[in-house]
């Protein structure tokens, strides 16, 4: 399984766990504006962090595994992980908590 294709997993499992809490909770628009600069935020944040360490050389790419798609020196690929979380971290406080404000 390549890289890629275990982050699709992770971000389909969360945006299902997230459509699940969406139509059960119908939050408001400030859980939508919360949830979308966090997002917004965290991929900044993986991208610029990625990138300092990729060009600190504290890890490479082996022969024929550089990635296709760079955001600076960040793999695409690398957003997904953080992009999961804000998408499964926000349905789990709403399914368990039913509290959309917080």
């Amino acid at each position: 399984m390549t890289y890629a294709g275990l982050a699709g997993i992770f971000l389909a499992l969360s945006a299902a766990l997230l459509a699940v809490a969406v139509v059960r909770r119908r939050p408001g628009p400030r859980w939508w504006a919360a949830t979308a600069l966090t997002a917004a935020v965290l991929a900044v944040l993986t991208v610029v962090f990625d990138s300092l360490m990729i060009a600190a050389d504290l890890f490479r790419y082996g022969e024929g595994a550089e990635p296709a798609f760079l955001l600076w020196k960040a793999p695409v690929e690398d957003l997904a992980w953080p992009l999961a979380a804000v998408l499964a971290l926000p349905a789990l406080w709403l399914l368990l908590t039913g509290d959309e404000d917080q």
